[in-house]
């Protein structure tokens, strides 16, 4: 194995993750804005950013390299930490549904209290 290939294979990783993230992040901001005609060109900057990805995805060096991984058990480890992720996801829109109406009853109740203090003015 030369010495500078897990460098490589680091950088194709890094390089492909950024531009999925920048793609989806023109897409959001394509989808937040509602403009249709002013936005397009966010439209397909995200779309050709992960399109992008996945061309860089599938080269020869790249598809060897995701198949030793898929062949080493990394998806077992990936199932893992993704089904903890959702358990987490749902565990903070349990706890922030359910504390919403505490919260809420807590600003009526230091609402009433500051107005009992206030003087009665004629």
């Amino acid at each position: 194995m030369e010495p500078m290939l897990p460098i490589v294979i680091v950088g194709n990783f890094l390089v492909i993750v950024g531009l999925v993230i920048y793609g989806f992040t023109l897409f959001a901001e394509y989808q937040s804005r509602g403009r249709w005609a002013k936005n397009i060109t966010g439209l397909l900057a995200g779309i050709g950013m992960i399109v992008l990805a996945m061309a860089l995805l599938l080269t020869p060096g790249n598809a060897r390299v995701i198949m030793k991984m898929a062949e080493s058990g990394v998806a077992d480890i990936l199932v893992w930490v993704s089904t903890g992720l959702l358990l987490a996801a749902i565990a903070a829109f349990g706890a922030i549904t359910y504390w919403y109406p505490l919260r809420l009853a807590h600003e009526r109740k230091i609402e009433r209290d500051m107005h009992r203090e206030l003087p009665k003015i004629p």
